[in-house]
């Protein structure tokens, strides 16, 4: 039995709230591998989870923390072995199997992802969830027939997902139209590869039309709602918008015409229970081929779990930009 720290999510009649104590890796949940974390992430839906939202999160006290990256301490039978490099990400992992904002996970050997030759722990945090999830979206958008030159739209360009998305189709040298609400992010869009940044004001303009002037060649959309609406019906003959996120709306205001006059495609992906093998192929990607230069631009913070509290109102208020890195291991 060891002991650690854990950022945990507790319930009371005056509602939730979060605090750093101590646990002992007896607490934690059975599963095949136990794992020391080292980094982690903050995402959205850890927000949600360390806020009580039961949609994520059913029963606590929680750790949050969807994203891990560690070495490995225990392992049963299997493929693992003490201190192998590994990430965990997706599936049950800080949504009700207690997450990366702790010093230990036990977790099925299933989950687990073996963190590539040429990518470092520490590195594989400041991708995380947004930087798989951005990854599939351009993937997804390449095997569709994403074509060489044109325009490509990323909307929610200064969140997690939408940033590395801008960075790695820039990097691949696609011409990147970065849609933000956040006026002072425009210059570091930039810096991260967007060569031309826009108002969410102006891309919903005329959206209220059954169809718009195609101008897109493809879309990564990660907010949903009326942006991925007007996304849509801009795209180009036979083009394609990936879509991966709803923090606009569940919802999508549009008729069937795009897709029928158009032949254009709707794309969902998916990074929480896309097999492990899938995973593994993503994240060698990005350690080889599609490895960012500009990742250390990407990150806008590095914090220790004792201050993430400070953190979820900011990103559930949309309030961050880039990606926030988490030091487990820091006092």
């Amino acid at each position: 039995m060891t002991t650690f720290k854990a950022l945990r999510v507790e319930q009371s009649e005056q509602g939730f709230s979060n605090a750093l104590l101590d646990r002992n890796t007896d607490d934690l949940p059975p599963g095949d591998v136990l794992i020391r974390v080292l980094w982690s992430s903050l995402n959205y839906k850890d927000a949600l989870s360390a806020s009580g939202n039961k949609g994520v999160t059913r029963n606590f006290p929680h750790t949050p923390g969807i994203d891990a990256a560690g070495i490995v301490e225990e392992a049963s039978d299997g493929p693992w072995s003490k201190g192998d490099k590994v990430i965990v990400t997706g599936y049950d992992l800080g949504m009700n199997t207690d997450g990366g904002y702790g010093e230990y996970i036990r977790v099925p050997s299933e989950w687990l992802v073996r963190c590539p030759l040429g990518m470092t722990l520490r590195d594989s945090m400041i991708y995380g969830t947004a930087g798989l999830t951005a990854a599939l979206c351009v993937s997804s958008l390449i095997d569709a027939g994403l074509p060489d030159d044109g325009e490509v739209l990323v909307t929610g360009a200064s969140g997690g997902v939408g940033s590395v998305a801008v960075a790695l189709l820039a990097q691949l040298g696609y011409h990147v139209v970065a849609v933000t609400g956040k006026p002072d992010a425009q210059e570091w869009l930039k810096t991260l590869g967007a060569a031309e940044c826009i108002s969410r004001e102006a891309l919903l303009e005329g959206a209220s039309r059954q169809m718009l002037k195609p101008r897109w060649n493809g879309v990564v959309d990660t907010v949903g709602g009326e942006p991925l609406a007007a996304g849509i019906k801009a795209l180009n003959y036979g083009a394609s918008a990936a879509c991966c996120g709803m923090v606009a709306s569940a919802d999508i205001p549009i008729n069937v015409f795009p897709f029928i006059l158009r032949g254009v495609n709707l794309l969902g992906v998916d990074s929480v229970e896309l097999p492990v093998e899938f995973k593994q192929q993503m994240w060698d990607l990005l350690a080889t081929d599609w490895n960012l230069h500009a990742l250390p631009t990407l990150l806008t913070a590095e914090v220790p779990v004792s201050e993430l509290p400070d953190y979820f109102p900011k990103i559930l208020k949309s309030e961050m930009r880039g990606r926030v890195l988490v030091n487990v291991s820091a006092e």
